[in-house]
């Protein structure tokens, strides 16, 4: 089974599935991402179908570099982001809360940075995301 909710190569979800799939964080989710384009423009919203063990995840995509990846699941979602050590630091040194530094510690680490997937269900979830993603563009 797939990462995303959406793992058919042959059907890109669509705004309606998204909704449903997502329930009540598609406002979250809709909220992160008018955020991130608002925030960091130019930014290229781009479904990517990555391989049949992740599915279907939208990047959100500055200039020079990715600021994060959605990827839908049943309910919630994932935010996910590459981290470098300096990131890391930072995301230490702005306190934030427990359970995301946790994640961020335990994420597997590759040469562009940590992989991080956090899980989104909350708005305080989506305040933190703001958060780390502001550090993320800052390292």
């Amino acid at each position: 089974m797939a990462i995303s909710i959406f793992d058919d190569k042959a059907h890109p979800p669509q705004e309606d599935d998204l909704s449903e799939v997502l329930g009540k964080t598609y406002k979250l989710w809709c909220a992160l991402k008018d955020h991130v384009i608002a925030e960091y423009a130019p930014i290229s919203p781009e479904w990517g179908f990555a391989s049949k063990s992740t599915g279907w995840g939208l990047r959100l995509k500055g200039e020079k570099r990715a600021v994060l990846y959605m990827t839908p699941c049943k309910g919630y979602f994932l935010a996910s982001f590459a981290l470098g050590e300096k990131a890391v630091a930072a995301a230490h040194a702005a306190k934030l809360p427990a359970a995301m530094l946790e994640v961020i510690d335990k994420a597997p680490k590759y040469a562009e940075g940590r992989g991080v997937r956090l899980e989104v269900r909350t708005s305080k979830d989506v305040d933190s995301i703001k958060k780390l993603a502001v550090i993320k563009m800052a390292h």
